[in-house]
């Protein structure tokens, strides 16, 4: 498998947007992005510019505009962060992790018994 592009908070922003509507154009990531951010249009083009810089995302020009693609699948990017994080953080064990998640409050009864249904289904397996 080969190593995804580094990808910033920023960046991921704009991620978001291009896996959630691709193929999208220059206008709409930025109209989409200046209603949740204070960047201006100039910055999200400079994002958009390093993501195809680093193979994240293709474009063609479909007349007057850029339309953009990811070339990261959403799920393999989050899959190696969350994978990244859990080493680097609980040294790649996942219950240390869920541990210290329970034991700090950061995790709602509501999101513990979700966490239980998935175990106890998976075990059903």
């Amino acid at each position: 498998m080969a190593a995804l592009p580094q990808i910033s908070e920023a960046e991921f922003e704009v991620m978001k947007i291009v896996w959630k509507y691709a193929p999208v154009n220059t206008n709409e990531i930025t109209e989409h992005l200046t209603r949740t951010t204070s960047w201006s249009p100039k910055t999200i083009q400079t994002l958009i510019k390093r993501l195809v810089n680093k193979g994240a995302l293709s474009y063609e020009k479909q007349s007057r505009v850029f339309v953009y693609t990811p070339l990261v699948d959403m799920n393999e990017y989050i899959g190696q962060e969350s994978s990244s994080f859990l080493n680097r953080f609980y040294d790649g064990n996942i219950s240390k992790m869920l541990s210290a998640y329970i034991e700090s409050d950061k995790l709602s009864e509501n999101e513990i018994d979700t966490l239980r249904s998935l175990l106890n289904n998976k075990g059903e397996n």
